[in-house]
């Protein structure tokens, strides 16, 4: 059998230079991300746990309800309800608040970028292949920068999750500005409508369902995160995952394996609902 030549390109340690030049460089700026990151997850899990639980239900309710149906506002009630007897109200506030940072940054980093992608081909070629390494590498990967950056804790599981999440977004936010009818376009230009008026009163409105599906992936691929995430110290239901296996405990993996799996399909309806009424206004609209 033949063997490979003895040729080592070194690659790998090329990316741990660079980590280690980014890390001694913007030190000053992980820090401010790290404190900013971490007072907006403490701030929103403070104010989730402030919140009486009959309260945060019935806004679970009423969500379902207006986005679904009266029968799916009970239903994603009563999965909260139940999440709660299991003893991991606390922890699923902490993995709610985790994904609500998570998206929100993926919201303020991605629109913008998928907008930028759609007016600028030069700048879509470059960032398509960077996507797709952000896709298809594997999630754990992350985890490594992570900690290096920011070290074990709930930051660190958002940059992970950022990096994993973000590509959904920009590229549905992409597609959408481009897919706005051309004679639709033509016609505000027609009226001597500026670009960013163009972008805010006519490209926006139209692309928003197609914006809110990229949201909804984006939400679901954080939320997927939250199990891997558990693994650099962040807490909450993926937390509970990961002792429940170091226990082999079938109970503790089994609630907070369900619950991981209630948010999802809660977080899945209320956003496609969410997306199926932007479309609904839109054609009415029309």
């Amino acid at each position: 059998m033949m063997e490979f030549p003895d040729i080592r390109t070194n690659l790998g340690s090329y990316a741990s230079d660079l980590v280690d030049f980014l890390d001694r460089t913007l030190e000053g700026f992980f820090d401010f991300l790290f404190l900013i990151t971490s007072k907006s997850i403490n701030g929103i899990q403070d104010f989730l746990l402030w919140m009486p639980w009959w309260f945060f239900i019935i806004v679970v309710f009423l969500l379902g309800w207006y986005f679904r149906s009266v029968f799916s506002g009970v239903l994603y009630a009563a999965f909260i309800f139940l999440i709660g007897t299991f003893g991991l109200w606390e922890d699923m506030m902490t993995t709610i608040a985790i994904i609500v940072t998570a998206v929100l940054i993926c919201l303020v980093i991605g629109i913008p970028l998928g907008i930028w992608m759609s007016y600028s081909k030069g700048f879509s070629t470059v960032m398509r292949p960077i996507l797709d390494a952000m896709q298809t590498m594997p999630s754990f990967v992350y985890l490594i920068p992570a900690i290096f950056f920011f070290g074990l804790g709930n930051v660190s599981a958002i940059f992970a999750t950022l990096i994993y999440a973000l590509p959904p977004v920009i590229r549905l936010t992409e597609l959408a500005i481009r897919g706005v009818d051309k004679e639709v376009i033509e016609s505000a230009q027609s009226f001597g409508s500026s670009r960013w008026q163009m972008l805010r009163k006519v490209q926006l409105p139209q692309a928003l369902p197609t914006i809110m599906a990229g949201v909804n992936q984006t939400t679901m691929m954080a939320l997927a995160m939250v199990v891997i995430a558990s693994m650099v110290g962040a807490s909450g239901l993926g937390e509970q995952v990961l002792v429940a296996i170091n226990r082999i405990d079938i109970a503790l993996g089994f609630e907070a394996g369900i619950s991981i799996v209630f948010l999802a399909i809660i977080i899945d309806r209320i956003t496609n609902g969410a997306a199926d009424k932007f479309q609904k206004h839109r054609r009415v609209g029309q």
